[in-house]
């Protein structure tokens, strides 16, 4: 088959802050797509503010660098970077329908994690070829060797017999922070003996297979990802799988559901570094930027009119993540944002769906209310904030598993959890997992006070427990975790251990309250706020739920105190990021969520209303024990 050597398409995998982003950045710059001097911001790739703000990679992002080899030959690489962070694998899975071959980093100290799993396993699904980069060598606590050696055993665990050519590939050792790579290893904590990464683009050049085509077949590209303009609209991003495609040409639309349409391209766009530019034509293998198809989405074809072939759908994995998400119902609703009419609400949520093919919208039995399905938490909950500062105000549901019935059986999503902390707290941590239904895969004493550990559990078993588990060792910890399967259910899980101080009614928090409150937990609000009956303004220390005034004030008196009035220390409120206050939201509990504030808050807000569902709960319970 006829091939385009000047053409690679290779995207760049890892684990969450292994250095992916960095990697493409030092690759421009060696490319020349930035002149000497310029300003440019570090992370170039990570465009959106939510992910300069959180250091991760949320939406996979192409880019394109021309580069001139060793025989003077221009080779054109477009590069694919994708999240690291599982909750986001639809990302990856629609960045690998764009390459030929993938770039896998793996961090000299770390070594594998979880998520290098994941997207591991991803790019051995599609038979991808496959380049091995040790990344950050010059880390002082670098440890190449044993890294290389775990890297090795994860293919072998991932690698079936049958495509036992997997397990030979190439491994490049990097900087690329410094911008240079090595095919020699160096010691551990020094420098690549490369000064630029020549060596990875010439790797590049040999592993990552040339695109092929078919001479004379007719136009098919699929759609992989949804882009906007001010002056174009809506732009879909293609990668041409065989024949040409021309600015202004008549194709072929063909929807997911096969019907189809012929449209008319406005406009034809090629990425060159971080800008898209008019071309008149592109051939097979180019990913490409169209214009002039309104309704477009992911998973679509471009086919030739004259013989339209559609392409395969793009398969994702099945949400595990469900949370419900409706308009602001508080007292304090409409202070603050502009979007808040259920019809809004419904428009921006059907307009994530055309962009995200990994989360879903149900409804509910309330029509201002849906039921939004992804991967995890951390996405679901950007979703949120990237709609806050868009201006709605929100309620928002406890996250909850998704479960399934398999053979009449309930089945529930599991995880696989890795743990990093030092050696004192490894009681602490097992002890944390047992009540969680966990069960130890691995354990991992790499010698320097450190040990890894590896657990499977319900995936209802991680939500809430990332605060629970930092105070456990001392903010020390680190964790990561990823889908496993879906696996029977696991059976009764013990809930928060810690119960919530309520606002008793609708007011402003004095110092003088807050002062006497805080001796029963810890408070979340400070003086000078405005609270509602029904909103959670603490953590009571014990497991009780506790119906609190916190806007009583000082009453004053003429007699005078012999010993006068005594200084109140107040601690100052934990303040609790939207990502935090999900975790910590109980059965019973929501979040208020707009631009400005992060409130939670009882599902039901009357005091009287709670007392009678919690008598209902507890008759139930009573009339069930009795007919056991």
């Amino acid at each position: 088959m006829p091939i385009r050597n000047d053409l690679r398409n290779v995207a760049i995998v890892a684990h969450v802050d292994h250095g992916k982003t960095t990697l493409v950045d030092a690759m421009l710059w060696q490319s020349g797509a930035f002149r000497e001097g310029s300003d440019v911001n570090n992370r170039v790739m990570d465009s959106m503010d939510l992910e300069r703000e959180k250091g991760i990679t949320i939406l996979a992002k192409n880019t394109a660098v021309k580069h001139t080899m060793g025989d003077g030959e221009e080779l054109l690489i477009n590069i694919i970077d994708t999240p690291g962070h599982a909750d986001f694998g639809g990302e990856v899975e629609r960045g690998l329908e764009m390459v030929d071959g993938v770039i896998l980093l793996v961090d000299s100290s770390e070594g594998p994690l979880p998520q290098t799993r994941f997207v591991l396993r991803k790019a051995l699904n599609k038979k991808l070829p496959l380049i091995v980069v040790i990344n950050k060598v010059d880390r002082p606590d670098a440890r190449i060797t044993e890294v290389i050696d775990e890297t090795y055993e994860l293919f072998m665990d991932l690698v079936d017999d049958e495509n036992a050519e997997q397990l030979d590939f190439p491994v490049v050792f990097a900087s690329a922070k410094a911008g240079r790579a090595s095919m020699n290893q160096p010691a551990d904590g020094e420098m690549p003996d490369s000064e630029t990464l020549q060596p990875l683009f010439e790797v590049i050049a040999k592993t990552i297979p040339a695109p092929t085509y078919t001479e004379g077949a007719p136009l098919q590209a699929l759609v992989t990802n949804l882009d906007s303009s001010p002056y174009l609209g809506r732009l879909a991003l293609c990668r041409i799988k065989e024949g040409k495609i021309q600015r202004g040409q008549q194709v072929t639309w063909i929807r997911r559901d096969g019907s189809q349409q012929t449209v008319k391209l406005s406009e034809l766009l090629m990425t060159d570094a971080l800008e898209r530019k008019p071309v008149d034509e592109a051939g097979p293998g180019d990913i490409i930027a169209i214009a002039g198809i309104p309704q477009i989405t992911i998973g679509e074809t471009i086919a030739d009119p004259a013989d339209p072939k559609a392409l395969p759908l793009i398969h994702v994995d099945e949400p595990s993540i469900s949370m419900t998400i409706g308009i602001n119902t508080s007292p304090l609703a409409g202070r603050v944002g502009k979007q808040l009419t259920a019809r809004l609400v419904k428009a921006r949520l059907d307009q994530e769906l055309i962009g995200n093919v990994s989360i879903s919208v149900n409804n509910t039995d309330r029509p201002d209310t849906w039921e939004v399905q992804g991967r995890g938490e951390l996405q679901l909950a950007v979703l949120v904030e990237m709609m806050r500062r868009e201006g709605f105000e929100l309620t928002v549901g406890k996250p909850e598993v998704v479960t399934s019935l398999v053979d009449g059986k309930l089945h529930e999503p599991f995880e696989r959890l890795t743990v990093d902390c030092p050696e004192e707290f490894v009681g602490s941590v097992s002890q944390m997992m047992g009540v969680r239904k966990a069960r130890m895969e691995q354990m991992v004493n790499h010698g320097t006070g450190w040990v890894r550990l590896e657990f499977v559990l319900p995936a209802r078993g991680l939500i809430g427990f990332r605060t629970e588990f930092l105070t456990e060792t001392r903010g020390t910890g680190i964790m990561n975790h990823v889908f496993e399967g879906r696996f029977p259910w696991a059976g009764e899980m013990r809930n928060r251990p810690t119960g919530s101080l309520v606002a008793d009614r609708t007011g402003v928090t004095t110092s003088y309250t807050l002062f006497n409150l805080q001796e029963r937990g810890t408070l979340f609000v400070g003086p000078g706020e405005e609270v509602y009956e029904g909103m959670v303004v603490g953590e009571n220390s014990r497991p009780d739920e506790m119906d609190v005034n916190p806007t009583k004030e000082k009453h004053l008196t003429n007699v005078r105190s012999a010993t006068g009035d005594e200084l109140e220390r107040l601690i100052p409120a934990r303040r609790m990021s939207l990502e935090e206050s999900l975790e910590y939201c109980a059965e019973d509990e929501c979040l208020e969520v707009t631009p400005t504030h992060v409130r939670i808050r009882k599902l039901q807000l009357s005091q009287n209303d709670r007392s009678k569902v919690r008598s209902r709960a507890k008759a139930a319970a009573l009339s069930a024990s009795k007919k056991d």
